[in-house]
């Protein structure tokens, strides 16, 4: 899992050159997300925290994700994910938030192909989502998910997502 540390690394650089700070809310990754960014010294620095929301009804109890959204979609879905970096953004008091959901399989989950991954953003300016269609075993999916959530907040960062309002990233 190591090989993610240089991506967590340059998050943590950036955050603190802006003197910002990040929260995560996990489901498919399932906390794998955060192990990485605390693996960085310092993290305590820019890390907030995260919440590992798995189970559907957690995702509108805890982070306030819509529970029309997640009755009709299910929780693999891109308004999903943008709600929950929406939702974790607030409930931590981050400048920043992320959420992952997704299928890593081995099965197909509520029609959705494994591999189905849903990243969202949350900043000052706005969000954005990243829809990436991954491939290979359950871990491989994680990992890839975790590597994607970090690469689309360095985007946004360099982006100047303080100033770009609401976009969609594919």
């Amino acid at each position: 899992m190591t090989e993610y540390v240089p991506l967590a690394e340059r998050v943590h650089t950036e955050l603190r050159t802006l003197g910002a700070t990040v929260a995560v809310a996990e489901s498919l990754t399932g906390g794998l997300l955060s192990a990485q960014l605390v693996e960085v010294p310092g993290a305590s620095q820019t890390f907030r925290g995260s919440v590992t929301a798995y189970a559907t009804e957690l995702k509108a109890a805890v982070l306030g994700v819509d529970e029309g959204l997640l009755a009709v979609h299910g929780p693999v879905h891109p308004v999903v994910a943008r709600q929950m970096a929406e939702g974790v953004r607030r409930l931590l008091g981050a400048t920043y938030g992320l959420g992952t959901t997704g299928v890593a399989g081995p099965t197909e989950q509520d029609g959705h192909a494994v591999g189905t991954v849903h990243l969202g953003f949350a900043g000052p300016g706005g969000t954005a989502v990243r829809s990436p269609q991954l491939s290979g075993d359950r871990a491989t999916i994680r990992r890839k998910a975790v590597a994607g959530a970090l690469e689309l907040l360095l985007d946004r960062i360099a982006a100047g997502a303080d100033a770009t309002g609401t976009t969609s990233v594919n």
